[in-house]
């Protein structure tokens, strides 16, 4: 599947109006479905409807880790690196005419401003279907394990995503204003994360 929305309702902190804007790219976990070359064909199809559309082009955020791609696939079809944000976040973009704006993170992205939240703290938005699921168990770990009760902020709207301290915007994990995930993650790892920092 590629899941992809007008770039002004992307669940991720940046400037995208007049794209397409990709959410995810997921072909299967089977090693049999891997390089049949099915994730260029379904971004052929993206960068079609973006032309038929009269879109500036197709962008969207990567990042090499789980929850996310990697930008291989979008360099490979002339995408361009036009911002990047902390740790190793890259925006891409494939513009139609060069002339046109270019998209950029949301400058609170790229300002590192400081997280005043206290606690454990995470954010989510509806745009990921298995974000829940692992969120639900991660609420459940940190009060059963760690006694910790965390404050868990619904991101309803795009307008609120785009606010997120995260460059991956439909998740974020804050400890003690130190973000301590970027993008969602298992109940695993987050015990393995807890058992660092609690040392």
């Amino acid at each position: 599947m590629l899941e992809y929305i007008p770039g002004e309702l992307a669940h991720r902190p940046v400037n995208a109006e007049g794209y397409l804007f990709i959410h995810c790219v997921f072909v299967g976990f089977k090693k049999g479905f891997k390089q049949k070359g099915y994730a260029s064909a379904l971004l052929k199809e993206c960068i079609n409807e973006a032309k038929q559309q009269n879109r500036r082009g197709v962008a969207v955020v990567t990042r090499k880790g789980s929850f996310m791609s990697d930008n291989n696939i979008f360099l490979k079809h002339r995408f361009e690196i036009v911002g990047k944000a902390s740790p190793d976040f890259q925006l891409l973009a494939l513009r139609f005419n060069e002339d046109l704006i270019i998209p950029s993170f949301k400058s609170h992205i790229t300002e590192n401003k400081d997280i005043k939240q206290k606690g454990l703290v995470i954010m989510r938005s509806v745009q990921c279907p298995y974000i829940e699921k692992n969120v639900n168990a991660i609420l459940e770990t940190a009060q059963k394990k760690y006694n910790l009760t965390a404050k868990l902020i619904d991101l309803k709207n795009p307008e609120s995503v785009q606010q997120a301290p995260c460059a991956f915007g439909s998740f974020c994990m804050i400890y003690n204003g130190e973000v301590i995930s970027h993008h969602p993650i298992s109940n695993t790892r987050f015990e393995n994360m807890m058992n660092k920092l609690l040392r």
